[in-house]
């Protein structure tokens, strides 16, 4: 009986490979090739490594001079010096924020202060700033702050076109359109929210319209920072009270409680700005609080005597799904009328460290002399 094709074809292949085998050159082994009878270390192999967390450099309130009613302070060669010293730590950040202290404005009138006021501070920063802050690296900045409306309507207005021109991604002038805004970096969406202590924008004090707000930032973002200008203010306000704080008459928010609300709700990272000095850092629920940034580059307006003077840069690395990883604190301080001025003495350092322990014990990050910090 003849074979059928597919057996022929099966059986002409099997003698095929036992041929090419049979004539192989014969493979040495490793106890062959060196004589010794352990065997070499087999390779590692080499993983693909991809980073999928994300850098912020973030730092406190800013205002690099101001014409305001009553005096006119700018700083040498029109600013362009100022900032020069920190433009490679935020600009090497994925992204860089900060909190943006009066309104961007030529001209202009305020409601603010009654005429022949002395005691009452309207400020205005000349637009032409805004470059310097571009040139620094700055990708976003809250509009969210007790100074942002000096000038009204019309200074907001001026600040956001201003800021829109140069690219500069802003948070919290209103509480609506321009509560958040969503910033793009490594594939990702960040959202960022400026929250205050007055009713023109997102409140510190209303907790359910937070909530709601953080609800609808992680339906539009991947990741979600919320930053608030909220707390008393000098250097006796350095600690973090678990209740609401008081500026005069003016509530400025249980901040705690309004931090690890938000964190509740879906906020990742926690940004605090408004008290002029250095307060600790928290992590709760595995994210980052900082309760104040500090004064950062303020000339000529603001008191920067003692702790007052003393910023820094918090570089602040999170995962890809919100959870801190690490940070650095760049210490820096504000001399003469301000700006600032990296400091090898690392005073800020050791100050916020304090401060962390003191209010937040277990739940404070480890911060090492060197400014880094973890869990």
């Amino acid at each position: 009986m003849s074979k059928p094709p597919n057996f022929i074809l099966i059986s002409i292949l099997a003698i095929g490979f036992f041929l090419s085998v049979s004539c192989a050159p014969k493979t040495v082994s490793s106890e062959e090739r060196t004589g010794s009878t352990t065997p070499l270390p087999t390779p590692t192999p080499v993983k693909a490594t991809s980073d999928d967390s994300l850098t912020i450099a973030a730092v406190g309130d800013i205002m690099l001079g101001s014409t305001s009613i009553n005096d006119t302070f700018l700083p040498p060669n029109d600013g362009a010096d100022m900032l020069k010293e920190v433009t490679p730590i935020l600009s090497a950040a994925d992204i860089a924020f900060g909190n943006l202290e009066g309104p961007m404005l030529e001209g202009g009138k305020t409601e603010k202060c009654p005429p022949g006021s002395t005691r009452c501070f309207a400020f205005r920063v000349p637009t032409r700033y805004g470059k310097l802050l571009k040139d620094a690296g700055f990708d976003i900045l809250s509009l969210a702050n007790n100074h942002a409306a000096d000038f009204g309507d019309e200074g907001r207005e001026s600040t956001r076109k201003t800021l829109d021109a140069l690219g500069i991604k802003h948070a919290g002038s209103d509480k609506g359109q321009f509560a958040m805004t969503v910033v793009e970096s490594k594939g990702k969406r960040i959202a960022f929210i400026g929250f205050a202590h007055n009713n023109l924008v997102p409140n510190v004090n209303d907790l359910v319209f937070a909530k709601q707000l953080v609800g609808q930032a992680n339906k539009k973002a991947d990741l979600v920072v919320v930053s608030f200008h909220g707390g008393a203010e000098g250097v006796a306000a350095q600690r973090v009270p678990q209740t609401t704080e008081m500026l005069g008459t003016e509530k400025r928010g249980n901040l705690p409680l309004f931090a690890r609300t938000v964190i509740d709700a879906g906020a990742d990272l926690v940004l605090g700005h408004g008290p002029h000095v250095l307060r600790g850092m928290e992590i709760y629920k595995d994210r980052l609080i900082a309760y104040s940034m500090g004064n950062f580059a303020t000339y000529g307006m603001f008191n920067l005597k003692a702790e007052t003077g003393l910023t820094a840069i918090f570089e602040i690395k999170i995962a890809a799904d919100g959870k801190f990883l690490s940070g650095r604190l760049h210490a820096a301080k504000q001399l003469g009328r301000g700006g600032p001025t990296l400091d090898k003495t690392g005073e800020a350092i050791r100050k916020v460290r304090e401060l962390s322990i003191a209010d937040f014990a277990g739940n404070a990050p480890k911060i090492a002399d060197d400014g880094s910090f973890t869990k």
